[in-house]
């Protein structure tokens, strides 16, 4: 022990964060995957209600009128759905009172012209909207 050199110093240990790097790199990669993921799933549902859109005005088109009254609050009730713009709201606005008529009655009378003519200028322009 007395040949001991003593000019050289020890091993010094050298702080290492390559761990942390990875495990660093490795959550900023699983980040960027579920933020694409939860993207792409919103864009899927978000069309998916478009198509709901498109689904209900299909209804609105095939109402059966030999029926009024349940015509009339079928009627009410998918134009209130459908509605988006202030257009089409003003034209539904104009609808809702011609309706009117055949709701609240036991016997309802058939459908006149007019209301006709406002239900079919209403279902072209919810077609065009949509």
């Amino acid at each position: 022990m007395e040949n001991e050199l003593h000019d050289i110093k020890p091993l010094l240990e050298i702080p290492d964060s390559s761990y942390y790097i990875y495990f660093g790199m490795i959550a900023f990669g699983i980040f960027i995957l579920l933020s694409l993921l939860f993207f792409l799933l919103r864009k899927f549902f978000l069309n998916r209600k478009e198509s709901t859109a498109q689904q209900q005005l299909k209804a609105l088109k095939k109402v059966d009128w030999s029926n009024s009254k349940e015509a009339a609050y079928r009627v009410t009730r998918l134009g209130r759905m459908l509605v988006e713009d202030k257009r089409s709201e003003e034209i539904y606005r104009q609808l809702l009172p011609l309706l009117e008529r055949y709701k609240y009655k036991q016997k309802a009378p058939l459908v006149n012209e007019e209301t006709l003519k406002q239900y079919n200028l209403l279902v072209h322009i919810l077609d065009e909207s949509i």
